[in-house]
């Protein structure tokens, strides 16, 4: 049988380009195929060539490339260079089973509230970036090194210009790679025995302006290993990314943030609001004081400068907004950056040789470095001053209270902008050496290599993050003016305030040396029975250290975890598996693996796989697979120290049932963040039942169902699941004598269970010639029926299906789908990518309401000027869609979700292709 589409499964759709996409759009693809112009059956003759055992992802044993029975996408150079993909992260979100990827904009979208800026990260099935396996040439790399809740491999350390194919195993693999390869595994595999020189070069922008593009990369290779017994490849890629700022979207100001959720916005605002206890309100009450000009006050905050309007357009008068009808509003979406400014620079090598006697020595070196830029809102500050210091207040009785009475102190939260914007830089580099040899011993296929792999971050400040006993004593002297422009001594203290360079430095290094060795057995009736036999040794090592300022707690803006917070903690991984293929008739293949692995501290695991692959007719194949694995808990979940953080702007419901109101009842209140030693690995166990069906050379369509359960999930609870369920979780939320939220622990445990399935969905159609040129459509779906999980052992489950539920949602409908157009020295691809509306997250006071699909065209042309030379241009957001309103509270950034959208809007590119063999 030839299933020689079936590991390309690149998603992609039908001619009705059109018509809007919608959930359907894979059915409405096939429906259309009869209406095409009477295409002719490519039936051009070719030379035949020479079949290569090869190891694909998911198997240790090399098979023909036309066997594999997996659920597998393989997103192709050609695929990739026709889309305009410049990097691993734009890579991994055309996969439709991919959701909530950490990206640019989403690490920006956190504005430090949470750990790992900077990281890209791969998440398929939604089952999270620690679920997900990432291979650069079927070995791991070294994960982010930051400690965080994410624990994977930065997609900034893919070498892009050096990819070759990207093979997404959409299926379990524990039993063959070990921990974190639940939801699936993606493997980005380089180009081999390359030969000659290509250079590339690009640049793009936004049709508003900003976010524009700039790449070049020079790649070479000499040596064929058939002729000349070695092969030596190198190649260099840069990028440049500029910044974008919200200022230059209109969709933000179509938004209508401050109108539609002036509560999500903060009260840190300049001028600064006045945060009164009761006894100071009752005492301005009894003055008859009134901020805005038409009523007594009534809550504790306000400002008088709500009845001049505030300080438009940054700070503005919004009696619904969380300055209240006596305060002010910080509108913090009208100038703040969307999307980092970027330098990547990515070096990738490899060289084989050929040793003789069937063995090959093979060497890879892969060094990268991410420098990214990061611009929030000037810093913010809760500062004491004396009622004399405050002038609004004088008059008032407070200003006539004994010199030690309490009440005459004011609280003043306000923005801190004569200070600058916080501005840090994030310096994420990697280095991963590979060498090994390989061959045939003993009719054994064997491979034996060492690989050393190391992430490092470092977070540095430029701007605007302050010394906070300085900040503090310069508001309680009244050198600094909370209320306006702070005089020249004022300015001089803000510059001495400054605490810049580095503040946090992480360090991941992973060393291992695998073994696997595959051979024929004996012949079966439908072939060899193969075997495989494998190992692995790794050492996993993470070290973390904060400055001395931070250690010390000094920076304002910063939350330093203690004097004792840098850590240096390492462990050890042993593991062995096997793995059989037994094609029991012509018809039938059976594949069965079993990987045991050992991991210092937290135990062992064992996971078993099953699959079948049965051929009834030369155009059907059949396929199920049913397997368990497993995910260790991290480093980071084992042995960082207590993390201080900042939830999303959340509602008391405490302080709410005691006659108070949203704007005196919401804050973003601190958290802490505990680890665990105690710690037991997720387990999982899933299947997955498909079928592919070629009814002719060219034409493939694929459908499989899957099916995933996790159980001992290793997380935190969530602050607004706490918030809403105080009389199970109360003992979490820590109180001052007042009653007011100190802080919230949020602790890492083993709690309840995750179920997620769905069915994937695939269409191939290449070489379909008409008298206008050549036609090829790809299109990929993925249809979520279920995705569901307990906060904790016995709660309830709930459903992130279509709806926002904590930290984001799984749409139930994905898809990416192209239409290639060939003539000649011409080409063109119009590409689709949709996601599905759902429900927004549920705010206190707000009304449920549904978020818009999400649906991006983008058109692409080629024109190979010579064999050697092509240019390129293309629009990315043909239509120029704007990201659709989201009430979301997870994400900094408000009015939509920056962790699927793209707000650069519409983008237009040019590029030009040399290459020389």
């Amino acid at each position: 049988m030839s299933m020689v589409s079936q590991p390309n499964y690149r998603v992609n759709k039908s001619q009705r380009f059109a018509l809007r996409a919608s959930s359907h759009a894979v059915l409405l693809a096939l429906a259309s195929l009869p209406a095409l112009p009477a295409f002719a059956q490519q039936t051009d003759s070719a030379p035949e060539k020479k079949l290569e055992r090869v190891e694909v992802t998911g198997s240790a044993i090399k098979r023909l490339a036309d066997e594999t029975a997996l659920p597998m996408q393989v997103i192709s150079r050609a695929d990739i260079v026709k889309q305009g993909l410049t990097t691993a992260s734009e890579i991994v979100a055309r996969i439709s089973a991919a959701t909530n990827n950490m990206t640019d904009g989403g690490s920006i979208a956190f504005g430090g509230f949470r750990d790992q800026m900077g990281m890209n990260g791969a998440n398929l099935r939604g089952l999270g970036v620690s679920s997900t396996l990432v291979l650069l040439n079927g070995r791991r790399m070294a994960n982010f090194a930051s400690p965080g809740d994410s624990s994977g491999v930065d997609l900034n350390t893919i070498p892009a210009a050096a990819i070759e194919r990207v093979e997404v195993l959409l299926d379990g693999a524990s039993a063959i790679y070990g921990s974190d390869a639940i939801g699936g595994v993606i493997n980005f595999i380089t180009r081999k025995d390359y030969t000659g020189i290509e250079l590339n070069a690009s640049y793009g922008n936004s049709s508003e302006g900003g976010g524009g593009k700039k790449t070049a990369s020079i790649g070479g290779g000499l040596g064929d290993f058939d002729r000349d017994g070695f092969n030596i490849f190198g190649v260099v890629d840069l990028q440049k990314t500029a910044s974008l700022n919200a200022n230059q979207r209109q969709f933000i100001n179509d938004l209508d943030i401050p109108g539609r959720l002036p509560d999500l916005l903060s009260s840190a605002s300049f001028p600064g609001n006045m945060r009164i206890s009761n006894s100071q309100r009752r005492a301005l009450i009894a003055d008859g004081f009134s901020t805005n000009g038409k009523t007594v006050i009534s809550s504790k905050t306000i400002n008088p400068a709500a009845a001049k309007g505030c300080n438009a357009p940054a700070s503005l008068y919004l009696p619904e907004g969380i300055g209240g009808v006596d305060g002010c509003t910080y509108d913090y979406m009208r100038d703040i950056e969307l999307y980092p400014k970027s330098d990547k620079t990515s070096l990738f090598g490899r060289a084989i040789f050929n040793l003789g006697g069937g063995h090959q020595f093979f060497a890879e070196a892969a060094l990268n470095r991410a420098k990214t830029l990061y611009s929030g809102t000037p810093n913010r500050v809760d500062a004491d001053m004396d009622v004399s210091k405050v002038p609004s207040l004088a008059g008032t009785r407070l200003a006539k209270l004994d010199a030690d009475d309490e009440d005459r102190i004011i609280t003043v939260r306000t923005r801190l902008s004569e200070a600058g914007l916080r501005t840090s830089e994030l310096v994420s580099s990697g280095q991963r050496y590979v060498m090994g040899v390989n061959g045939l011993l003993a009719n054994w296929d064997y491979e034996l290599a060492y690989n050393h792999s190391v992430s490092t971050v470092s977070d540095r400040n430029y701007q605007g993050y302050l010394n906070e006993q300085m900040i503090r004593d310069g508001f309680a002297a009244g050198t600094l003016n909370p209320f306006g422009p702070s005089n020249a001594a004022g300015l001089s203290l803000y510059d001495k305030a400054q605490i810049r360079g580095e503040v946090r430095r992480a360090v991941g290094t992973m060393d291992s040396l695998d073994f696997r060795a595959s051979r024929a057995l004996y012949a079966l009736p439908g072939g060899d029975l193969a075997l495989a036999l494998g190992g692995e040794y790794r050492r996993e090592k993470q070290d973390y250290h904060q400055s001395e300022a931070l250690a010390k707690d000094l920076i304002l803006g910063e939350t330093s975890q203690g004097p004792d917070a840098d850590f240096g903690h390492s462990r050890k991984v042993a593991a062995a598996f096997a793995e059989i293929n037994a094609p029991i008739t012509k018809e039938l293949e059976l594949q069965a693996a079993l990987r045991y692995e050992r991991y210092q501290v937290t135990g062992n695991a064992t996971s078993p796989k099953l699959g079948l692959k049965y051929v009834p007719m030369k155009e059907l194949l059949l396929r199920a697979s049913a397997g368990a694995g497993f995910r260790a808990p991290s480093l980071s979940d084992l042995y960082r120290p207590v993390n201080q953080g900042t939830a999303a702007t959340l509602v008391d419901p405490v302080c709410l049932a005691n006659d108070g109101n949203v704007t005196d009842c919401s804050d973003t209140w601190t958290t802490l963040t505990y680890s665990n030693t105690q710690l037991k690995p997720e387990r999982s166990k899933q299947f997955s039942l498909g079928a592919v069906l070629e009814p002719r050379a060219g034409m493939s369509f694929n459908l499989d169902y899957w099916n995933i359960e996790k159980r001992d999930l290793i997380s935190t609870l969530g602050v607004d699941s706490i918030l809403a369920n105080l009389d199970k979780y109360g003992g979490l939320v820590h109180r001052d004598e007042d009653g007011v939220i100190d802080h919230i622990d949020l602790r890492k445990e083993n709690r309840g269970r995750q179920k997620i399935s769905g069915l994937d969905l695939g269409v191939t159609l290449s070489g379909l010639k008409s008298s206008v040129g050549t036609f090829g459509l790809r299109a990929n779906g993925t249809l979520t029926l279920n995705s569901e999980q307990q906060t904790g052992n016995g709660d309830p489950f709930y459903s992130n299906l279509g709806h926002f539920v904590n930290e984001g949602v799984v749409q139930r409908w994905r898809h990416t789908i192209s239409l290639d157009w060939e003539q000649a020295d011409w080409g063109v691809t119009l590409s689709n990518s949709y996601l599905s509306g759902y429900t927004d997250q549920s705010i206190f006071g707000k009304v449920d309401r549904k978020v818009k699909e999400y649906s991006l065209w983008d058109l692409t042309g080629a024109w190979s000027v010579t064999p050697a030379i092509t240019l390129r241009a293309g629009v990315k957001n043909l239509l120029d869609t704007s990201p659709p309103f989201s009430q979301q509270a997870w994400f900094f950034l408000s009015g939509y979700d920056p962790s699927y959208t793209d707000p650069r809007g519409r983008f237009l590119f040019l590029s030009a292709q040399y290459k020389f063999r």
